[in-house]
C-alpha cells in the first residue's frame, strides 16, 4: 500500500479500471458526493477494489467544501489532487493550493467552469470568441436574435456533456427551447439538491469542430493532440464520433495547440489537463469551451492508440510531481470513436455485437443498454446508446473502421 494517497475527485469507472494494475494496490482515496454514491451504490461497486483505499462522502460541488474538507483531512497527506470530473475541478483546485501539491489554480479552475467568465476573459486575452450574452428569459434570447440575426446556440454557463445545449434557428423556436434547455436533469451523475442555473446565448459558428487534449505543467505545454469531432444531425450539437489526430495540415494543428496555450496563459492555468473546445470557420479557431480535466467519450483510449503512449498515466505522474519520460510529438497511427445512433422507443433486442466485436481494427464495442430500456430523444452526451472504437495507420482509415462496425450493430426498438 501506499504511504501517500493520491486523491481523486469524482468517480469514473473506465479511469479507475485504467488505473488499476498500473498504480500501487491501495493508493486512491476517492471523494465523491454523498448523492451520487447512493445514487450509483458506489460502495457495492469498489467493496472489492485493490486500487481504492478509501471511499469519502463530501460535496464537493458546493463553494467553500475544499477548505473545509481540508481542515477535517489534513493528515491525509496525498502525494496529488486529481479531479476527473466537470464539477468536481475548482474543489480539486483549491484542495491542491491547501496541501501545497501541484494543481490548475484556483482562479483558473473557476473561470473555466463559468463559460460566460471564460468568454469575457479569453477574448480580453485577443481570442476569437463568439459574441454572446448572459440570459435570463426567453425575451432576452429573443432580444440578442433582434441584434445578431442568424442562428444561435442557448446553454447552461455551468454545465457539462451538452446539457441544455440547443441550436436555435428561428425565433419563433425561442419559447420552446428555452423550456427543454432549461432541464438539466443529469439522474445519478449528479447530487440531488438543485445547481444554479445561468444560461447563456451566443452566436452559432458554423464550421468543423476540434479539441485540444493538452498535458501543461507550470503553465507550459507538455504534449498536445487535436481530435476532430463529427456531431449528430438536429438542433443538439451532441457529439458523433472522434478521431486521433484530426486528418487536418499541420499547420491548422499547431495553429489549434498555440491558441489553446493562449488559454492557458489568459486564465492562469498551472498543472493538469485541458480538454478545450474550437470549431474553425473561414480559417478562424472560435473557442467553443476549455475544461480544465481529462476528456471523455473515449478520446483519452484512442488518444493511447494513436500516439503509442499512457496519456493518463504521464497525467497522474505529472501530477504526483515527478519526473516525466520524453513524450510523443506525432501520431504513430489514427484511432477513433463512433456512437451507435438508435430510434426513438423501447429497446427490444440488441444485435450485431459480436460481429462489431469482429470487425477489422476494432479494440472496444461498449453498448450501455438493454431490452426494456426507454429512449425518447437525444437531448445530451447521457443519452447516447453506445460506441465502437477502432484503429489503422490513418485517422481517416480508423474512422471508417469505426463508422463500419457502429453499423453493424442493430438496436430494435418498439414505438
Amino acid at each position: 500500500m501506499s504511504e501517500r494517497p493520491i486523491l481523486i475527485v469524482g468517480f469514473v469507472t473506465p479511469v479507475l479500471m485504467a488505473l488499476t494494475g498500473t498504480e500501487p494496490d491501495g493508493s486512491v482515496v476517492l471523494v465523491e458526493e454523498p448523492d451520487v454514491i447512493r445514487k450509483r451504490d458506489l460502495r457495492a461497486k469498489l467493496a472489492g477494489s485493490t486500487l481504492v483505499r478509501e471511499l469519502i462522502e463530501w460535496e464537493h460541488a458546493s463553494p467553500g467544501t475544499a477548505d473545509e474538507f481540508y481542515a477535517t483531512h489534513r493528515d491525509l497527506d496525498p502525494v496529488a489532487v486529481v479531479p476527473l470530473i466537470e464539477y468536481a475541478t475548482p474543489f480539486a483546485a483549491r484542495l491542491a493550493e491547501r496541501y501545497g501539491l501541484p494543481g490548475a489554480s484556483l482562479g483558473a479552475a473557476q473561470i473555466l467552469r463559468d463559460k460566460a467568465l471564460l468568454r469575457k476573459v479569453s477574448a480580453a486575452a485577443g481570442l476569437a470568441n463568439p459574441e454572446s450574452a448572459t440570459v435570463t428569459s426567453p425575451a432576452e434570447v429573443l432580444a440578442f436574435m433582434g441584434a445578431h440575426p442568424g442562428p444561435v446556440v442557448l446553454k447552461p454557463a455551468n454545465r457539462q456533456a451538452a446539457v441544455g445545449t440547443r441550436i436555435i434557428q428561428d425565433p419563433a423556436e425561442v419559447e420552446q427551447a428555452w423550456k427543454s434547455c432549461v432541464e438539466q436533469d443529469e439522474g445519478i451523475f449528479v447530487p440531488d439538491r438543485p445547481m444554479p442555473l445561468s444560461m447563456l446565448v451566443e452566436r452559432y459558428v458554423h464550421g468543423p469542430e476540434y479539441s485540444v487534449e493538452m498535458l501543461v505543467r507550470g503553465g507550459r505545454r507538455l504534449f498536445a493532440n487535436v481530435t476532430g469531432k463529427q456531431l449528430y444531425p438536429g438542433p443538439r450539437p451532441v457529439e458523433l464520433a472522434h478521431v486521433v489526430p484530426a486528418d487536418i495540415p499541420d499547420e491548422l494543428t499547431e495553429t489549434l495547440a498555440e491558441k489553446t496555450c493562449q488559454v492557458v496563459a489568459a486564465v492562469g492555468f498551472a498543472d493538469g489537463i485541458l480538454h478545450c473546445e474550437w470549431i474553425v470557420s473561414d480559417g478562424v479557431p472560435y473557442l467553443v469551451e476549455c475544461a480544465g480535466r481529462i476528456a471523455g467519450d473515449g478520446i483519452m483510449e484512442i488518444i493511447d492508440r494513436a500516439y503509442s503512449m499512457r496519456l493518463l498515466r504521464s497525467y497522474f505522474v505529472m501530477m504526483r510531481g515527478e519526473p516525466l519520460p520524453e513524450l510523443p510529438r506525432r501520431a504513430t497511427g489514427g484511432a477513433a470513436v463512433r456512437f451507435v445512433p438508435m430510434e426513438p422507443g423501447v429497446i427490444d433486442a440488441v444485435l450485431g455485437l459480436e460481429d462489431a466485436r469482429q470487425a477489422e481494427g476494432v479494440f472496444l464495442v461498449d453498448i450501455m443498454v438493454e431490452p426494456g430500456h426507454r429512449f425518447t430523444e437525444l437531448r445530451s452526451s447521457w443519452d447516447r446508446t453506445g460506441l465502437v472504437m477502432a484503429v489503422a495507420d490513418s485517422p481517416a482509415e480508423a474512422l471508417r473502421r469505426a463508422e463500419k462496425a457502429a453499423g453493424l450493430i442493430r438496436i430494435e426498438v418498439s414505438p
